[in-house]
């Protein structure tokens, strides 16, 4: 990244930060490098999603794929037996493997927060409610931010009388969201209400309404208490006054297998990927004998960059307030003083028409010449 695009990010990067912070969530950092074989204990299988390594003891290592499961190993193993509900911000590089020419980054830089240690609609509402006005802090216009449950499918694949094969197969087509794939698998469903629910629900999408549309479509399969859910978080939206930028969206889902109940995606026009997203993972702590709630999301930097660009937003980067040069000392006792007074200065060489050239390229608000012992 050139000064630029760099200035502009870490901005952004800021603006996140401290709209995350407000809500009480402090930063953490992991390592780069991850135990694969811990990793893939919460994660599940990996392969063809992290890049691999070998250390020279013959360890399989990985580069993180996201920050979700670093940050749930660092609270069962650093962070054990402190009081929850814990609450971490992160700006982190992650990277994945993606088949050649897909146009995908394989390494890209996450916004995101987790809430370890509280379930329920509360935690959920708090998750969705930080990602909205973190997406506005940020200085996107136009955006919507999806809801669903991976819980209502889980519970659709337990009513159906298929196999285990078949189970996974619905899955990856509704991680894919491959509506044409679910309406051919949903024929092998043997159980008619499963089959014409897989149909349905992946193409229902509204407000409050669309909780009911999905509680008609799936009654008596087993979705209800997740719809409950749903409908509690819903209207802990309402109350927060972010719920006019929420879609209630069951196609939604994630492409990591540890979510177990709400997920979430925010989506900006034009943009052919999500800006980011997220999810319940109550299952990913105990993994590591630390079985807790959790939920979180993660902005894609590098997307919301493009949306920025995409909707004419500027990014207010600070502009260099002068150039000093002159009488080298003299330059230099300048400087301090202006900086000491919160101005950005560069020192030149240059004199007279050179440094009002020199000041003039580097965009410097004014071209200042020192000299003398009292300048």
């Amino acid at each position: 990244m050139l000064p630029a695009e760099a200035a502009e990010r870490e901005i952004v990067a800021r603006r996140f930060a401290e709209a995350s912070s407000a809500w009480g969530y402090e930063l953490v950092e992991t390592p780069i490098v991850q135990d694969l074989v811990s990793l893939e204990a919460a994660a599940g299988p990996l392969d063809g999603i992290a890049f691999r390594l070998v250390d020279s003891d013959g360890r399989l290592l990985a580069l993180r794929p996201d920050m979700t499961v670093p940050i749930a190993r660092l609270v069962a193993s650093r962070m054990a037996g402190e009081p929850g509900p814990l609450r971490f911000r992160y700006a982190a590089e992650v990277f994945r493997e993606h088949e050649s020419l897909r146009g995908q980054m394989r390494g890209f830089t996450q916004l995101g927060v987790e809430l370890v240690g509280e379930g329920g609609p509360a935690a959920d509402a708090e998750m969705v409610a930080v990602m909205v006005e973190g997406l506005e802090a940020v200085g996107i216009r136009d955006f919507t931010v999806g809801v669903g449950t991976v819980a209502v499918l889980h519970a659709m694949v337990a009513a159906a009388d298929a196999d285990a094969e078949w189970g996974r197969a619905v899955l990856e087509a509704a991680h894919n969201r491959n509506l044409v794939g679910l309406a051919e698998l949903s024929r092998s469903a043997g159980n008619d209400r499963v089959a014409q629910a897989l149909r349905v629900v992946p193409r229902i999408r509204g407000a409050a309404e669309a909780i009911d549309a999905c509680r008609e479509a799936t009654a008596g399969l087993g979705c209800d208490d997740a719809l409950d859910d749903l409908s509690a978080t819903w209207e802990l939206l309402v109350a927060a006054g972010v719920s006019q930028r929420v879609v209630i969206d069951f196609s939604v889902m994630r492409s990591f297998d540890y979510y177990t109940g709400l997920v979430v995606e925010a989506f900006a026009p034009g943009l052919g990927l999500p800006l980011g997203g997220g999810g319940r993972y109550d299952g990913v702590l105990a993994a590591y004998d630390a079985p807790l709630p959790a939920a979180g999301f993660a902005l894609g930097l590098e997307r919301v960059m493009i949306a920025l660009v995409e909707q004419g937003v500027e990014v207010p980067v600070a502009v260099l307030d002068a150039v000093v040069g002159g009488e080298p000392a003299a330059a230099l006792r300048a400087a301090a003083t202006l900086r000491a007074a919160g101005k950005r200065v560069v020192i030149s060489p240059c004199v007279g028409s050179d440094l009002v050239a020199e000041a003039s390229r580097l965009g410097a608000l004014e071209a200042i010449e020192a000299g003398g012992e009292s300048s």
